[in-house]
């Protein structure tokens, strides 16, 4: 077998460990998190947006850690247009989706924020004196952790200050031993998983002569944004389009903040100059799933299909 040929099938074995791994972590830490009585709001807002965006985690962390920046960053900024074209737009198409006001005026505001906060930062040649490269440097990393922080902190008082907590979240009741297997098998799944795609997408771009920017920006995207996809088009099916538009928002500030932010404080993040091109279809399209959502807080299947 040649190795172009493996370099697919690993590609395609690394996404089944992430989507897999992510669904395994997902429900085992959902299952331990009711065991212990944390209110079902929570579970959906942290472990299930934490569980859809691991993939993302994994494939970034893996490419700043061997240096590969152009996918550690593309990665991210192609997963939130996946995610708030295609994961929002296949699901409103679906069935129509609800928006909350609180999402209007609170989350969606804040996932853009993120977006100029990432493409200030990053833009070091515009914004400082003397300085020829871009670069989200460590100091940039913990800046984007403690935003981060600060939107778990607004998560969790939300979430318990919340009087809608008397309704009952559908988590699987798995026993304790099997929680804390699945957990750790799914974290194990999801870090082999990134390992094989960064290293087999690599291989491929090199193959075909493209830049690691464009496969992080489209195959890796895609492939790391399928947990999100399958999540969201599920819960629209059943009606819950609070789950289905909160778990692509919240995992774009998951995205950005964690993700990048763990990523930079790991390695210095190199930003080529064509990346600033993406980030701003990236915030085009967050303001765009903005707008949309603000009319009659709903986004129609017309809509959807505009996405």
């Amino acid at each position: 077998m040649s190795k172009k040929i493996m370099d697919y099938i690993l590609l395609l074995a690394g996404f089944l460990f992430l989507i897999k791994g992510a669904d395994g972590f997902v429900s085992g830490a959902s299952s331990i998190a009711k065991k212990f009585s944390i209110p079902p709001l929570i579970i959906g807002l942290t472990i299930v947006a934490f569980g859809t965006s691991a993939p993302e985690a994994a494939v970034s962390v893996t490419a700043a850690l061997k240096g590969q920046n152009d996918m550690a960053i593309a990665n991210v900024v192609g997963s939130n247009i996946f995610n708030f074209l295609v994961v929002i737009g296949l699901t409103s198409i679906v069935k129509p989706i609800k928006v909350q006001k609180s999402t209007i005026i609170k989350e969606f505001p804040f996932v853009t924020l993120a977006c100029f906060v990432l493409a200030v930062i990053a833009h070091d040649t515009r914004f400082q004196e003397g300085v020829t490269q871009n670069m989200l440097s460590r100091a940039d990393g913990y800046i984007l952790l403690a935003l981060f922080a600060i939107f778990m902190y607004y998560l969790i008082e939300m979430a318990l200050t919340s009087k809608d907590q008397a309704q009952e979240d559908e988590v699987q009741e798995i026993p304790l031993s099997k929680s804390i297997l699945y957990s750790i098998l799914g974290i194990a799944g999801i870090v082999i998983g990134g390992q094989l795609v960064v290293n087999s997408a690599s291989n491929i771009a090199l193959a075909w002569g493209m830049s690691e920017n464009l496969v992080g920006l489209t195959i890796v995207s895609v492939g790391t944004s399928l947990p999100e996809l399958v999540t969201s088009l599920v819960a629209a099916r059943k009606g819950e389009s609070d789950i289905a538009i909160g778990n692509a928002v919240g995992s774009n500030v998951f995205n950005l903040l964690f993700v990048l932010g763990i990523s930079a404080s790991i390695h210095s993040i190199a930003v080529h100059p064509i990346v600033f091109y993406d980030m701003l279809v990236m915030i085009l399209t967050t303001l765009l799933a903005y707008l949309l959502s603000a009319t009659k807080r709903t986004i129609s299947r017309g809509e959807g299909v505009v996405l």
